[in-house]
Protein backbone atom coordinates (compact mmCIF):
# COMPACT_ATOMS: atom_id res chain seq x y z
CA UNK A 1 0.00 0.00 0.00
CA UNK A 2 2.57 2.41 0.93
CA UNK A 3 4.82 1.98 -2.22
CA UNK A 4 1.89 2.02 -4.37
CA UNK A 5 1.33 4.98 -2.69
CA UNK A 6 4.71 6.60 -3.52
CA UNK A 7 4.31 5.78 -6.96
CA UNK A 8 0.98 7.67 -7.42
CA UNK A 9 3.13 10.59 -6.03
CA UNK A 10 5.76 10.40 -8.62
CA UNK A 11 3.37 10.26 -11.09
CA UNK A 12 1.80 13.30 -10.01
CA UNK A 13 4.92 14.78 -9.71
CA UNK A 14 6.80 13.53 -12.38
CA UNK A 15 4.94 16.95 -14.65
CA UNK A 16 6.73 19.70 -13.30
CA UNK A 17 10.69 17.38 -13.68
CA UNK A 18 10.73 18.80 -16.98
CA UNK A 19 10.21 21.87 -16.99
CA UNK A 20 11.68 23.03 -13.56
CA UNK A 21 15.30 21.32 -15.42
CA UNK A 22 14.21 23.14 -17.77
CA UNK A 23 14.15 26.32 -15.65
CA UNK A 24 17.62 25.84 -14.06
CA UNK A 25 19.11 24.85 -17.53
CA UNK A 26 17.69 28.16 -18.81
CA UNK A 27 19.17 30.41 -15.77
CA UNK A 28 22.33 29.29 -16.31
CA UNK A 29 22.27 29.77 -19.69
CA UNK A 30 21.57 33.18 -19.32
CA UNK A 31 24.02 34.02 -16.64
CA UNK A 32 26.64 32.76 -19.32
CA UNK A 33 24.88 35.01 -22.30
CA UNK A 34 24.47 38.04 -19.75
CA UNK A 35 28.16 40.05 -20.78
CA UNK A 36 27.30 39.98 -24.93
CA UNK A 37 23.62 40.54 -24.72
CA UNK A 38 23.89 42.25 -28.32
CA UNK A 39 23.64 46.17 -28.82
CA UNK A 40 19.54 45.24 -29.97
CA UNK A 41 18.74 44.21 -27.01
CA UNK A 42 19.70 47.23 -24.80
CA UNK A 43 17.22 49.12 -26.82
CA UNK A 44 14.19 46.57 -25.87
CA UNK A 45 15.56 47.07 -22.02
CA UNK A 46 15.74 51.10 -22.06
CA UNK A 47 12.37 50.64 -23.74
CA UNK A 48 10.72 48.54 -20.92
CA UNK A 49 12.87 50.39 -18.01
CA UNK A 50 11.39 53.67 -18.80
CA UNK A 51 7.67 52.25 -19.15
CA UNK A 52 8.47 50.22 -15.74
CA UNK A 53 9.76 53.20 -13.95
CA UNK A 54 8.24 56.38 -16.01
CA UNK A 55 4.73 54.78 -17.66
CA UNK A 56 6.81 56.45 -20.87
CA UNK A 57 7.25 55.02 -23.95
CA UNK A 58 10.23 55.76 -25.52
CA UNK A 59 14.01 54.88 -26.23
CA UNK A 60 15.12 58.12 -24.10
CA UNK A 61 13.54 58.95 -20.72
CA UNK A 62 12.47 62.63 -22.04
CA UNK A 63 11.31 61.74 -25.36
CA UNK A 64 8.57 59.17 -26.88
CA UNK A 65 9.77 57.32 -29.64
CA UNK A 66 8.11 53.75 -31.62
CA UNK A 67 11.31 52.08 -32.55
CA UNK A 68 11.02 49.17 -30.50
CA UNK A 69 9.61 46.30 -32.70
CA UNK A 70 8.19 44.00 -30.33
CA UNK A 71 5.61 45.95 -28.36
CA UNK A 72 5.18 42.17 -26.36
CA UNK A 73 8.20 41.37 -25.21
CA UNK A 74 8.39 45.16 -24.15
CA UNK A 75 5.55 44.64 -22.18
CA UNK A 76 6.22 41.77 -20.32
CA UNK A 77 9.74 42.81 -19.64
CA UNK A 78 8.26 46.57 -18.29
CA UNK A 79 5.60 44.26 -15.85
CA UNK A 80 8.49 42.04 -14.37
CA UNK A 81 11.40 45.27 -14.50
CA UNK A 82 8.91 47.00 -12.23
CA UNK A 83 8.69 43.31 -9.90
CA UNK A 84 12.66 42.85 -9.89
CA UNK A 85 13.59 46.55 -10.66
CA UNK A 86 16.65 45.53 -13.12
CA UNK A 87 15.53 45.21 -16.74
CA UNK A 88 18.42 42.97 -17.30
CA UNK A 89 17.44 40.75 -14.41
CA UNK A 90 13.76 41.26 -15.88
CA UNK A 91 15.45 39.78 -19.55
CA UNK A 92 16.86 36.55 -18.00
CA UNK A 93 13.29 35.44 -15.89
CA UNK A 94 11.60 36.26 -19.13
CA UNK A 95 14.10 33.97 -21.11
CA UNK A 96 13.21 31.49 -18.17
CA UNK A 97 9.48 31.55 -18.07
CA UNK A 98 9.62 31.62 -22.18
CA UNK A 99 11.85 28.21 -22.18
CA UNK A 100 10.01 26.46 -20.25
CA UNK A 101 6.65 27.54 -21.83
CA UNK A 102 8.06 26.35 -24.98
CA UNK A 103 9.10 22.88 -24.00
CA UNK A 104 5.36 22.46 -22.34
CA UNK A 105 3.73 23.56 -25.64
CA UNK A 106 6.21 20.42 -27.39
CA UNK A 107 5.36 18.16 -24.93
CA UNK A 108 1.78 18.81 -25.75
CA UNK A 109 2.31 18.87 -29.15
CA UNK A 110 4.58 15.74 -29.47
CA UNK A 111 2.46 13.27 -27.81
CA UNK A 112 2.78 10.50 -31.00
CA UNK A 113 6.90 11.12 -30.82
CA UNK A 114 8.98 9.34 -28.83
CA UNK A 115 9.66 11.41 -24.94
CA UNK A 116 12.55 12.34 -25.33
CA UNK A 117 11.52 15.30 -28.37
CA UNK A 118 10.73 17.95 -25.99
CA UNK A 119 13.92 17.33 -24.04
CA UNK A 120 16.35 17.01 -27.67
CA UNK A 121 14.19 20.33 -29.22
CA UNK A 122 15.01 22.27 -26.31
CA UNK A 123 18.53 21.08 -25.87
CA UNK A 124 19.15 21.96 -29.91
CA UNK A 125 17.35 25.27 -29.48
CA UNK A 126 19.14 26.54 -26.32
CA UNK A 127 22.83 25.66 -27.69
CA UNK A 128 22.16 27.12 -31.53
CA UNK A 129 25.31 30.06 -32.12
CA UNK A 130 22.32 32.42 -33.75
CA UNK A 131 19.69 31.34 -30.54
CA UNK A 132 22.43 31.81 -27.89
CA UNK A 133 23.21 35.72 -29.57
CA UNK A 134 19.29 36.63 -30.15
CA UNK A 135 18.93 36.39 -26.12
CA UNK A 136 17.12 39.22 -24.77
CA UNK A 137 15.52 39.69 -28.09
CA UNK A 138 12.15 38.72 -29.05
CA UNK A 139 13.37 35.86 -30.53
CA UNK A 140 12.26 33.28 -27.40
CA UNK A 141 8.80 34.68 -26.97
CA UNK A 142 7.81 34.30 -30.62
CA UNK A 143 9.03 30.51 -29.90
CA UNK A 144 7.06 30.00 -26.91
CA UNK A 145 3.90 32.11 -28.82
CA UNK A 146 4.60 30.21 -32.06
CA UNK A 147 4.76 26.77 -30.11
CA UNK A 148 1.71 26.90 -28.03
CA UNK A 149 0.15 28.40 -31.93
CA UNK A 150 0.76 25.12 -33.28
CA UNK A 151 -0.86 23.32 -30.64
CA UNK A 152 -3.97 25.07 -30.56
CA UNK A 153 -4.02 24.59 -34.42
CA UNK A 154 -3.49 20.94 -34.10
CA UNK A 155 -6.12 20.36 -31.07
CA UNK A 156 -8.44 22.46 -33.73
CA UNK A 157 -9.48 25.20 -30.83
CA UNK A 158 -10.00 28.13 -33.54
CA UNK A 159 -10.54 31.22 -30.24
CA UNK A 160 -7.55 29.66 -28.61
CA UNK A 161 -5.44 29.61 -31.83
CA UNK A 162 -6.70 33.24 -32.65
CA UNK A 163 -6.15 34.68 -29.30
CA UNK A 164 -2.39 33.21 -29.31
CA UNK A 165 -2.40 34.51 -33.36
CA UNK A 166 -2.93 38.21 -32.11
CA UNK A 167 -0.30 37.86 -29.07
CA UNK A 168 2.11 36.68 -32.00
CA UNK A 169 1.34 39.76 -33.63
CA UNK A 170 2.49 41.95 -30.70
CA UNK A 171 5.66 39.92 -30.43
CA UNK A 172 6.45 40.78 -34.41
CA UNK A 173 4.13 41.80 -37.06
CA UNK A 174 5.22 39.34 -39.49
CA UNK A 175 5.21 36.06 -37.49
CA UNK A 176 1.85 36.22 -38.58
CA UNK A 177 2.99 34.22 -41.82
CA UNK A 178 3.15 31.16 -39.19
CA UNK A 179 -0.32 31.87 -38.35
CA UNK A 180 -1.74 31.93 -42.19
CA UNK A 181 0.43 29.22 -42.83
CA UNK A 182 -1.10 26.74 -39.63
CA UNK A 183 -4.70 28.29 -38.88
CA UNK A 184 -5.02 27.85 -43.29
CA UNK A 185 -7.48 24.60 -42.27
CA UNK A 186 -9.17 26.12 -39.53
CA UNK A 187 -11.29 29.06 -41.60
CA UNK A 188 -13.11 30.43 -38.77
CA UNK A 189 -13.95 33.32 -37.32
CA UNK A 190 -13.42 32.83 -33.99
CA UNK A 191 -9.79 32.53 -35.10
CA UNK A 192 -10.28 36.28 -36.20
CA UNK A 193 -12.01 37.27 -33.87
CA UNK A 194 -9.75 35.94 -31.24
CA UNK A 195 -6.54 37.82 -33.04
CA UNK A 196 -8.36 41.13 -33.43
CA UNK A 197 -9.47 41.33 -29.55
CA UNK A 198 -5.62 41.05 -28.53
CA UNK A 199 -3.74 42.89 -31.32
CA UNK A 200 -5.60 45.88 -32.57
CA UNK A 201 -6.20 47.54 -29.09
CA UNK A 202 -2.67 47.81 -29.02
CA UNK A 203 -1.96 48.84 -32.86
CA UNK A 204 -4.92 51.47 -32.68
CA UNK A 205 -3.47 52.98 -29.67
CA UNK A 206 0.16 52.89 -31.08
CA UNK A 207 -1.65 54.16 -34.79
CA UNK A 208 -3.14 57.59 -33.14
CA UNK A 209 -1.19 58.11 -29.77
CA UNK A 210 2.49 56.68 -30.98
CA UNK A 211 1.94 58.08 -34.27
CA UNK A 212 2.42 54.98 -36.02
CA UNK A 213 0.90 51.25 -36.21
CA UNK A 214 3.50 49.62 -37.32
CA UNK A 215 6.94 50.39 -35.85
CA UNK A 216 9.40 52.74 -36.95
CA UNK A 217 11.84 49.80 -37.04
CA UNK A 218 9.87 48.85 -40.69
CA UNK A 219 10.91 52.08 -42.25
CA UNK A 220 14.41 52.27 -40.38
CA UNK A 221 15.76 48.62 -40.79
CA UNK A 222 13.94 48.25 -44.77
CA UNK A 223 15.51 51.73 -46.15
CA UNK A 224 19.02 50.67 -44.46
CA UNK A 225 18.64 47.92 -47.24
CA UNK A 226 17.16 50.38 -50.04
CA UNK A 227 20.55 52.14 -49.16
CA UNK A 228 22.55 49.15 -49.22
CA UNK A 229 24.26 50.80 -45.79
CA UNK A 230 26.15 47.12 -45.45
CA UNK A 231 27.05 47.02 -49.29
CA UNK A 232 26.61 43.78 -50.75
CA UNK A 233 25.21 42.04 -47.83
CA UNK A 234 21.45 41.22 -47.69
CA UNK A 235 19.02 38.97 -45.61
CA UNK A 236 19.66 37.00 -48.99
CA UNK A 237 23.40 36.11 -48.49
CA UNK A 238 23.63 37.37 -44.89
CA UNK A 239 24.98 33.50 -43.56
CA UNK A 240 27.79 33.85 -45.43
CA UNK A 241 28.31 37.04 -44.06
CA UNK A 242 29.23 35.83 -40.76
CA UNK A 243 30.67 32.78 -41.84
CA UNK A 244 33.56 35.03 -43.22
CA UNK A 245 34.69 35.13 -39.67
CA UNK A 246 32.58 32.42 -37.85
CA UNK A 247 32.82 29.14 -40.09
CA UNK A 248 31.90 26.84 -37.88
CA UNK A 249 29.68 28.66 -35.49
CA UNK A 250 28.01 30.07 -38.69
CA UNK A 251 27.75 26.45 -40.05
CA UNK A 252 26.25 25.31 -36.88
CA UNK A 253 23.60 28.02 -36.69
CA UNK A 254 22.58 27.56 -40.10
CA UNK A 255 22.52 23.65 -39.83
CA UNK A 256 19.17 23.14 -39.03
CA UNK A 257 17.62 24.60 -42.27
CA UNK A 258 18.67 21.83 -44.32
CA UNK A 259 15.85 19.69 -42.40
CA UNK A 260 13.15 22.06 -44.14
CA UNK A 261 12.69 20.36 -47.42
CA UNK A 262 12.07 17.06 -45.66
CA UNK A 263 8.68 19.16 -44.12
CA UNK A 264 7.17 18.19 -47.35
CA UNK A 265 6.75 14.88 -46.70
CA UNK A 266 3.47 13.70 -45.17
CA UNK A 267 3.39 12.21 -41.72
CA UNK A 268 0.04 12.45 -39.36
CA UNK A 269 3.04 12.86 -36.50
CA UNK A 270 5.19 15.52 -37.63
CA UNK A 271 2.15 17.56 -39.58
CA UNK A 272 2.04 20.31 -36.86
CA UNK A 273 5.95 20.18 -36.95
CA UNK A 274 5.92 20.44 -41.21
CA UNK A 275 3.85 23.07 -40.61
CA UNK A 276 5.93 25.24 -38.62
CA UNK A 277 9.23 24.88 -40.62
CA UNK A 278 7.11 25.26 -43.67
CA UNK A 279 6.00 28.62 -42.34
CA UNK A 280 10.00 29.66 -41.58
CA UNK A 281 10.50 29.13 -45.02
CA UNK A 282 7.81 31.56 -45.88
CA UNK A 283 8.89 33.60 -43.91
CA UNK A 284 12.29 32.99 -44.65
CA UNK A 285 11.40 34.30 -48.58
CA UNK A 286 9.44 37.61 -47.30
CA UNK A 287 12.61 38.29 -45.84
CA UNK A 288 14.82 38.07 -48.78
CA UNK A 289 12.21 40.25 -50.78
CA UNK A 290 12.82 42.97 -48.10
CA UNK A 291 16.10 43.29 -49.01
CA UNK A 292 16.73 43.91 -45.45
CA UNK A 293 20.33 43.88 -43.85
CA UNK A 294 21.09 40.66 -42.12
CA UNK A 295 20.75 41.33 -38.80
CA UNK A 296 21.53 38.09 -37.21
CA UNK A 297 17.77 37.52 -35.00
CA UNK A 298 16.24 38.14 -38.68
CA UNK A 299 16.94 34.26 -39.23
CA UNK A 300 15.86 33.39 -35.19
CA UNK A 301 11.86 32.28 -36.92
CA UNK A 302 13.27 30.30 -39.41
CA UNK A 303 15.99 28.62 -37.57
CA UNK A 304 13.90 28.13 -34.89
CA UNK A 305 11.11 25.84 -36.92
CA UNK A 306 13.54 24.47 -38.59
CA UNK A 307 15.27 22.83 -35.86
CA UNK A 308 12.04 21.85 -33.77
CA UNK A 309 11.00 19.88 -37.08
CA UNK A 310 14.50 18.30 -37.75
CA UNK A 311 14.24 16.88 -33.72
CA UNK A 312 10.69 15.89 -34.37
CA UNK A 313 11.75 13.85 -37.81
CA UNK A 314 15.22 12.88 -36.57
CA UNK A 315 13.73 11.70 -32.76
CA UNK A 316 13.78 7.82 -33.23
CA UNK A 317 16.91 6.37 -31.78
CA UNK A 318 19.84 6.30 -34.17
CA UNK A 319 19.18 9.48 -35.65
CA UNK A 320 18.94 11.44 -32.16
CA UNK A 321 22.53 10.87 -32.23
CA UNK A 322 22.87 13.24 -34.96
CA UNK A 323 20.89 15.83 -33.33
CA UNK A 324 23.26 15.41 -29.99
CA UNK A 325 26.20 15.44 -31.46
CA UNK A 326 25.27 18.74 -33.69
CA UNK A 327 24.15 19.94 -29.74
CA UNK A 328 27.87 18.82 -28.52
CA UNK A 329 29.71 20.77 -31.21
CA UNK A 330 27.63 23.89 -30.26
CA UNK A 331 28.49 23.69 -27.14
CA UNK A 332 32.03 22.85 -27.43
CA UNK A 333 31.91 25.85 -30.14
CA UNK A 334 30.52 28.24 -27.84
CA UNK A 335 32.71 27.77 -24.94
CA UNK A 336 36.00 27.25 -27.00
CA UNK A 337 36.93 31.07 -26.67
CA UNK A 338 36.62 30.72 -22.65
CA UNK A 339 33.96 31.45 -20.38
CA UNK A 340 32.37 34.46 -19.82
CA UNK A 341 32.57 35.00 -23.34
CA UNK A 342 33.11 38.57 -24.51
CA UNK A 343 31.38 38.13 -27.74
CA UNK A 344 28.23 36.51 -29.10
CA UNK A 345 28.84 33.44 -30.83
CA UNK A 346 27.46 36.05 -33.92
CA UNK A 347 27.14 39.40 -34.00
CA UNK A 348 27.70 42.50 -36.14
CA UNK A 349 28.36 45.18 -33.37
CA UNK A 350 31.26 47.58 -33.33
CA UNK A 351 32.04 46.45 -29.84
CA UNK A 352 31.16 44.16 -27.21
CA UNK A 353 28.75 45.10 -24.76
CA UNK A 354 31.50 45.85 -21.91
CA UNK A 355 33.04 48.36 -24.38
CA UNK A 356 30.16 49.89 -24.93
CA UNK A 357 28.78 49.95 -21.17
CA UNK A 358 32.13 51.70 -20.65
CA UNK A 359 31.73 54.01 -23.42
CA UNK A 360 28.35 54.99 -21.85
CA UNK A 361 29.77 55.27 -18.23
CA UNK A 362 32.23 58.01 -20.03
CA UNK A 363 29.48 59.97 -21.76
CA UNK A 364 27.37 60.27 -18.28
CA UNK A 365 30.42 62.48 -17.11
CA UNK A 366 31.88 64.24 -20.37
CA UNK A 367 28.40 65.28 -21.96
CA UNK A 368 25.91 65.55 -18.82
CA UNK A 369 22.77 67.60 -19.89
CA UNK A 370 24.13 67.91 -23.48
CA UNK A 371 22.74 66.12 -26.79
CA UNK A 372 25.00 63.43 -28.06
CA UNK A 373 24.60 61.90 -32.21
CA UNK A 374 24.99 58.31 -31.93
CA UNK A 375 27.83 57.09 -34.21
CA UNK A 376 25.23 53.95 -35.24
CA UNK A 377 24.60 51.93 -32.38
CA UNK A 378 22.92 53.28 -29.72
CA UNK A 379 21.19 50.68 -27.41
CA UNK A 380 24.16 49.72 -24.71
CA UNK A 381 24.96 53.83 -24.55
CA UNK A 382 21.23 55.01 -24.16
CA UNK A 383 20.76 52.64 -21.11
CA UNK A 384 24.05 52.90 -19.46
CA UNK A 385 24.60 56.84 -20.27
CA UNK A 386 21.67 58.49 -18.95
CA UNK A 387 22.05 60.98 -21.10
CA UNK A 388 20.38 62.52 -24.46
CA UNK A 389 21.72 60.02 -27.04
CA UNK A 390 19.99 60.37 -30.42
CA UNK A 391 19.49 59.11 -33.51
CA UNK A 392 16.40 57.68 -35.67
CA UNK A 393 15.79 55.21 -33.22
CA UNK A 394 15.53 57.79 -30.44
CA UNK A 395 14.57 61.22 -32.14
CA UNK A 396 11.45 60.96 -34.34
CA UNK A 397 12.29 64.12 -35.61
CA UNK A 398 14.51 62.70 -37.96
CA UNK A 399 11.47 60.17 -38.92
CA UNK A 400 10.10 62.23 -42.04
CA UNK A 401 13.66 62.20 -43.75
CA UNK A 402 13.61 58.12 -43.37
CA UNK A 403 9.64 57.91 -44.42
CA UNK A 404 10.19 60.08 -47.54
CA UNK A 405 13.50 58.57 -48.84
CA UNK A 406 11.58 54.64 -48.12
CA UNK A 407 8.29 55.99 -49.71
CA UNK A 408 10.75 57.12 -52.67
CA UNK A 409 9.96 55.97 -55.74
CA UNK A 410 7.26 53.46 -54.52
CA UNK A 411 3.87 54.67 -54.94
CA UNK A 412 2.08 51.66 -53.18
CA UNK A 413 4.89 51.92 -50.17
CA UNK A 414 3.97 55.71 -50.28
CA UNK A 415 0.79 55.22 -50.13
CA UNK A 416 0.67 52.32 -47.24
CA UNK A 417 3.27 55.21 -45.10
CA UNK A 418 0.62 57.65 -45.74
CA UNK A 419 -1.60 55.72 -43.65
CA UNK A 420 0.62 54.47 -41.43
CA UNK A 421 1.87 57.79 -40.32
CA UNK A 422 -1.61 59.29 -40.80
CA UNK A 423 -1.31 60.76 -36.80
CA UNK A 424 2.18 61.34 -36.94
CA UNK A 425 3.60 65.02 -36.13
CA UNK A 426 5.82 65.52 -39.32
CA UNK A 427 6.09 69.36 -37.80
CA UNK A 428 8.46 67.53 -34.85
CA UNK A 429 12.29 68.94 -34.99
CA UNK A 430 15.12 67.22 -34.81
CA UNK A 431 17.27 67.59 -31.97
CA UNK A 432 20.58 69.26 -32.02
CA UNK A 433 23.07 67.44 -31.24
CA UNK A 434 26.03 69.47 -28.83
CA UNK A 435 28.47 66.63 -29.54
CA UNK A 436 28.26 64.01 -31.76
CA UNK A 437 29.96 60.46 -31.93
CA UNK A 438 32.20 59.49 -34.71
CA UNK A 439 33.79 56.68 -36.04
CA UNK A 440 37.09 58.24 -37.87
CA UNK A 441 40.49 56.56 -39.88
CA UNK A 442 42.72 59.52 -37.71
CA UNK A 443 42.11 61.85 -34.62
CA UNK A 444 39.79 65.10 -35.28
CA UNK A 445 42.07 67.80 -33.95
CA UNK A 446 38.85 68.82 -31.51
CA UNK A 447 38.40 65.50 -30.22
CA UNK A 448 37.13 65.52 -26.51
CA UNK A 449 37.58 62.31 -26.00
CA UNK A 450 38.74 58.85 -27.59
CA UNK A 451 37.97 54.60 -27.33
CA UNK A 452 38.92 51.92 -29.84
CA UNK A 453 36.66 49.63 -30.63
CA UNK A 454 37.30 46.03 -31.86
CA UNK A 455 35.11 43.36 -33.04
CA UNK A 456 35.20 40.13 -34.45
CA UNK A 457 32.98 40.78 -37.53
CA UNK A 458 34.07 44.38 -38.38
CA UNK A 459 38.09 44.51 -36.52
CA UNK A 460 39.18 47.92 -35.08
CA UNK A 461 38.05 51.27 -35.49
CA UNK A 462 38.45 54.53 -33.47
CA UNK A 463 35.37 56.01 -32.04
CA UNK A 464 35.82 60.27 -30.92
CA UNK A 465 33.91 62.44 -29.38
CA UNK A 466 33.29 65.97 -30.99
CA UNK A 467 31.69 69.26 -31.21
CA UNK A 468 28.91 69.16 -33.47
Amino acid sequence: MIIEQVRTTDKQTRPWRLPAAVACVSAVVFLLARPHLVDDTFITLAYARNLAFHGHWGLLADATSNSATSPANVLALAALTFVVRDAVVAAGVLYVLCQVALVLALRRLGTALPRWFPVLAFAALTVNPLLLSSIGLEVALGAAVLAWLAVFAAERRPLAFGLTAGALALVRLDLLIFAVVLGFSLRSGRALLGAALVALPWFAFSWVVLGAAVPDTFVIKTLQGAQRTWGDWTFANGPLFYARTSPWTAALSFLPLLAVPFAFRRSPALRPFALLALGGAVYHFAYVLLTVPPYHWYYGPGITTATIFACAWLSGRLATGVVLAVVGASVIAYAAPGLPREFAPLTSNYASTAKYAEIGRDLHALAGSRVVGSAGEIGVLAYTCGCAIVDVFADRGLLPAAIDARGAGDRWVRAALRVDYAFFDFDVRPRRPDLVLRRLPSPPPDALAHWTLDAPTLGKQELYLVPS
